[in-house]
């Protein structure tokens, strides 16, 4: 049994505070002991207060109160903040890097992950691979991908008027929001569904004169899903692209960019398009293409439920706590 503090600096509910609420919920079950340091009044801190975790504001306090051994920090103002709280403590900090830009200055990048961590986990092979290209030693770098729990399986959807093709994210350039929006205009017999929020939502809503929704925040993800023919993700960068992951085991299809973790979660003809990223033409094609042939949808949406049971979160758990364990020894 390990004790083991997390710290995320975030207030907003994003994909790497789901990913760390799930990761400790399975670690919980395997019966380590966790606390969870992050801003007051954050959606990670309400969310995980609901679900009976301990919930701190300042970290050197937790630390000591858990006499922890482990000290992993989810982003990378977080991973700063880990190193100053816990020097000169007999502690293993582990840093989660969630975003596969490079570097402006890799220099800095190497010492930051040389000095301050003992060990890295990679969301994909792309985040590795940035990291690699940065002069991180391989030696301290773990590849796991973020997984998801299979949901019951949806039911058949009851047509809608138009065929319905659906994004969940935060509105900002990378995701490419704006991409999903010009497709739109080539396309007037699809009804898009832009769900979230963020920086760019109020100016997507001005931008789009077709027939696209902007629902905002979504409560319930799965029932979501269920409402789309299609899902797309055409982000610039992605380090891993985890509702896209989430649409597939609700056996949903996907369209997305051909870039960084999402080309490791969707394979073309296993459930899923690959697009070249910033190309709303080629979006529109994909999509007219999977509108084209229900039967192949269909069979589309089953295979993209197999394929996302490769990544499951049981599968994270185990090894992050094997991840754990090694740098703790």
């Amino acid at each position: 049994m390990l004790s083991i503090v997390h710290v995320d600096t975030e207030r907003e509910w994003r994909g790497g505070q789901e990913a760390l609420l799930a990761l400790a919920r399975g670690l919980r079950e395997r019966g380590h002991l966790q606390r969870m340091v992050c801003p007051e009044g954050s959606a990670l801190a309400e969310r995980a207060l609901a679900e009976g975790f301990t919930v701190a504001t300042a970290l050197r306090g937790a630390l000591i109160e858990s006499r922890a051994e482990i000290l992993h920090s989810h982003s990378g103002r977080a991973q700063n903040a880990a190193f100053l709280a816990s020097r000169g403590m007999n502690i293993r900090r582990v840093v989660t890097r969630h975003v596969a830009f490079a570097p402006r200055h890799p220099w800095v990048h190497r010492l930051k992950y040389q000095l301050t961590c003992h060990g890295i986990i990679a969301v994909s092979n792309a985040v590795c691979g940035v990291l690699l290209h940065s002069g991180v030693p391989p030696a301290k770098i773990e590849v796991i991908h973020t997984g998801v729990e299979l949901p019951p399986i949806r039911p058949a959807r009851m047509r809608q008027e138009k065929f319905v093709a659906g994004h969940l994210g935060a509105f900002t350039h990378e995701k490419g929001q704006d991409v999903a929006i010009r497709a739109a205009e080539l396309l007037p017999d699809v009804h898009f569904v832009l769900a979230g929020d963020g920086p760019l939502l109020a100016e997507a809503r001005k931008s789009a004169r077709v027939s696209v929704s902007f629902p905002g925040f979504i409560q319930d993800p799965s029932a979501f899903y269920a409402g789309l023919d299609v899902f797309i993700m055409p982000s610039r960068s992605e380090a891993w692209g985890l509702a896209a992951l989430e649409a597939m085991a609700h056996g949903v299809p996907v369209i997305a960019s051909n870039v960084g973790g999402l080309a490791e979660i969707v394979k073309p003809g296993e459930g899923g398009w690959l697009v070249p990223p910033g190309d709303a033409q080629a979006l529109a094609s994909a999509i007219a293409q999977a509108a084209s042939d229900p039967a192949c949808l269909r069979a589309a949406g089953a295979a993209a439920r197999r394929r996302a049971a490769l990544f499951s979160q049981r599968q994270t758990v185990e090894q992050t706590e094997a991840f754990y364990l090694r740098l703790s020894r």
